[in-house]
């Protein structure tokens, strides 16, 4: 009788290609259902960022190398603004409502947070998640 093995682990890098500070996040909730094309989007929200990012797909050998190898994804697109107090919606000016996910638990997330936070917006950048 075969037994089954459940093994954590997580990625070791996001590779972040372009990324983009918004001055509010009233503005990344705009540029976000602008970019979402009327589809349901969220952003995601810890240790006080709202952010939301655009993944590379893994449909290539190369990107599906980097990822079972070596724990490596890529980013495409990370968009942010600074939100020191955690809200389940943002409703703009325009009554744009955007549902905001609150990940703060997520060891992932939190660490994408703080990698935010001590950004001087330079790109290309690496965000080692270990």
């Amino acid at each position: 009788m075969n037994e089954l093995s459940i093994k954590y682990e997580p990625f070791r890098e996001i590779v972040v290609m372009e990324q983009t500070k918004f001055p509010t996040p009233d503005d990344l909730a705009r540029f976000t259902n602008i970019i979402a094309g009327g589809k349901t989007a969220a952003i995601y929200w810890a240790r006080e960022v709202a952010f939301i990012y655009f993944p590379i797909s893994i449909n290539t050998e190369t990107a599906a190398r980097e990822l079972i190898e070596k724990r490596r994804v890529y980013w495409a697109f990370l968009s942010y603004a600074l939100m020191p107090k955690y809200k389940p919606l943002i409703e703009t000016k325009e009554k744009i409502i955007m549902p905001v996910l609150e990940m703060s638990t997520n060891p992932l997330f939190q660490k994408v947070a703080d990698w935010i936070k001590s950004q001087n917006n330079t790109t290309p950048v690496t965000l080692r998640t270990e």
